[in-house]
């Protein structure tokens, strides 16, 4: 081999058993760079960085792998928002990846996965800045959660119509500022005495204009009303610091989360006392909930993620037949959301089998979200 040079060292070696002698002669390669005294060996410094980048170079080839397996998992199951950005593979990459690697470019293909992306790299950031450790220690001092779902049912029975969770909402992608005098508090009792079960709090800032600090000024205010942290959630850190941060619900979106994540975070949910609203919207992301054990909470958007348009036809679809008798017989509470406006649309949706709605825009926009809640369901709700 070229570099190593071959010596023959010690022609006869002899070893002795207890009968015998045995002899023979064996070849053994030294390098080159030993047996020339005049050439530099690498010092000990220089062969461990060396080791070092190797093993850093692998741990980014694996990390990029996972990555990879990921997005594969999440195709199986007709997900088409990606986590993050495709970045090409490592340097000189070889592995099970390395014929199917596709250039789909970097550009979002629709807002929803623009948030995700973005979401990604924010919480990156904010872990870092508060580690998973941290935060489950915080989670001593958070405070007591409060039956979301169970208020959802109590305003039901007492109104007769669905439960109306409200949304505290400056802002979306879509419509831009929906209200220019913004104080989060004051929505928020406005809704709680126009009849409001429980409360949704828009936290994603880049977006919708929302914050944690709103979630927790809300709770700190002393609000009565259950609260949804409405989150973009990826990571299972999220659904502690919402939980520290006074939210009594969270949001999971099926056409971002892969089944497994719904399940193992759902479970984090029970755990520490939160309920899990679990948002589909479509035929395909409903049959995956409703095979996914312990789901309580189902809401439907009426948004198509691909062109944002609204139909509230959607919701009547995705009960009718054997989904909406599976709904019946797990005594799930299905949430109305999206393209909701008057008297006539919620009539629509509890018709369809929907026993809670979320609402945002059609009352935030008004000055009196009260007057709002009265107008949107033709009469008074309030207690």
């Amino acid at each position: 081999m070229e570099g190593l040079v071959s010596v023959r060292a010690s022609p006869k070696i002899s070893f002795y058993s207890l009968n015998q002698r045995t002899s023979f002669s064996f070849r053994h390669s030294i390098p080159a760079s030993l047996m020339n005294p005049t050439k530099r060996i690498p010092s000990l410094p220089l062969i461990r960085a060396k080791l070092d980048e190797e093993a850093e170079n692998a741990l980014k080839v694996k990390e990029w792998e996972v990555g990879m397996f990921q997005n594969e998992i999440a195709a199986s199951q007709g997900i088409r928002i990606r986590r993050r950005p495709l970045t090409g593979p490592p340097t000189h990459y070889v592995g099970p990846f390395e014929f199917r690697l596709q250039n789909e470019g970097n550009t979002p293909c629709n807002i929803l996965e623009e948030i995700v992306w973005n979401k990604d790299v924010e919480v990156t950031k904010m872990k870092e800045r508060m580690p998973l450790s941290v935060l489950k220690k915080a989670i001593e001092n958070a405070p007591p959660t409060r039956d979301f779902i169970g208020a959802l049912r109590v305003a039901q029975l007492r109104t007769g119509v669905p439960g109306l969770i409200a949304e505290v909402k400056k802002a979306s992608p879509s419509r831009g500022v929906l209200r220019e005098n913004f104080d989060p508090v004051e929505i928020a009792k406005a809704y709680e005495k126009g009849g409001a079960a429980c409360l949704s709090v828009l936290t994603d800032e880049k977006y919708f204009q929302g914050s944690f600090e709103n979630l927790e000024a809300i709770r700190k205010a002393g609000v009565q009303c259950p609260l949804l942290c409405k989150e973009f959630i990826i990571d299972a850190w999220q659904i502690y610091y919402a939980c520290i941060k006074g939210a009594d619900a969270v949001l999971l979106i099926a056409a971002v989360l892969p089944d497994l994540d719904i399940r193992y975070m759902t479970k984090i949910c029970k755990m520490l006392g939160l309920a899990a609203l679990v948002e589909v919207h479509d035929e395909r992301e409903m049959d995956r909930v409703l095979g996914i054990e312990g789901i309580e909470l189902i809401g439907i958007n009426n948004r198509n993620l691909e062109t944002f348009e609204v139909d509230i036809r959607n919701t009547k679809k995705l009960l009718e037949g054997e989904r909406g008798q599976v709904i019946r017989q797990k005594d799930m509470i299905v949430v109305g959301e999206s393209g909701l406006f008057t008297p006539d649309d919620i009539a629509y949706v509890q018709e369809a089998g929907v026993k809670a709605v979320l609402v945002g825009e059609s009352i935030v926009k008004q000055n009196d979200p009260g007057k709002g809640i009265s107008g949107l369901f033709g009469k008074d709700i309030s207690s």
